[in-house]
């Protein structure tokens, strides 16, 4: 129930099956996206309220101050993001903020440790925002990640590096280019199931 095609009425089947075969991925993307959308929640931001961050939870506290976000990790089970904004209604832009930069910081990390094991030098990294696309590879720009993955666990982080570094070689998903993927992610389709199955169910910040 996810999937509508339309065609003039003497199209003959044949070319719709034609059609749909040759956007395969592109089909199979955009339903794995739709079957996320259904399920995704936006996050209720509270003092105490919890959110997934790199495979375990982080607690938030809310106090008031200068528009500032503090982390206590540390080894910590759970660690904590202590956000002080100026007034209430800052405090999920400051949340965003502060998750992002998090994200750029431990994204930079995983990418440059990734990227020597390709021999290669690390790419140019951006983050994105996107609803539906975890990552992105190009030849002039470099590579984009959503930041959002940084609630995942470290392992999916890697496998989507892994994945757009592969596109360096190979700018599709050929045979060639998941062979490139599976010699350095080797369990790269648990990685990718797991992330389908997540990607519905992470918070949806404002």
């Amino acid at each position: 129930r996810g999937l509508r095609v339309g065609a003039p009425h003497r199209t003959p089947l044949a070319e719709i099956e034609t059609l749909i075969r040759k956007h395969a991925d592109w089909v199979a993307r955009k339903l794995d996206d739709w079957r996320g959308q259904r399920l995704a929640t936006p996050f209720s931001l509270a003092d105490g309220a919890r959110l997934p961050y790199l495979g375990i939870w982080l607690e938030i506290r809310l106090g008031r101050g200068d528009n500032q976000a503090l982390w206590t990790e540390n080894g910590l089970p759970t660690p904590t993001l202590t956000l002080l904004p100026r007034s209430a209604e800052r405090a999920g832009i400051l949340l965003c903020r502060a998750l992002r930069r998090k994200a750029w910081s431990v994204f930079n990390e995983r990418l440059a440790a990734q990227a020597a094991r390709f021999g290669v030098a690390a790419p140019r990294l951006s983050l994105s925002s996107a609803r539906t696309r975890w990552g992105s590879c190009s030849l002039k720009t470099g590579i984009r990640l959503n930041w959002r993955l940084i609630h995942c666990d470290p392992s999916i982080i890697d496998y989507v590096i892994v994945h757009e570094l592969a596109h360096l070689s190979e700018m599709n998903h050929s045979a060639r280019f998941w062979a490139i993927v599976a010699r350095h992610f080797p369990d790269y389709r648990g990685a990718r199931d797991a992330l389908k199955k997540l990607s519905g169910q992470l918070p949806v910040l404002a």
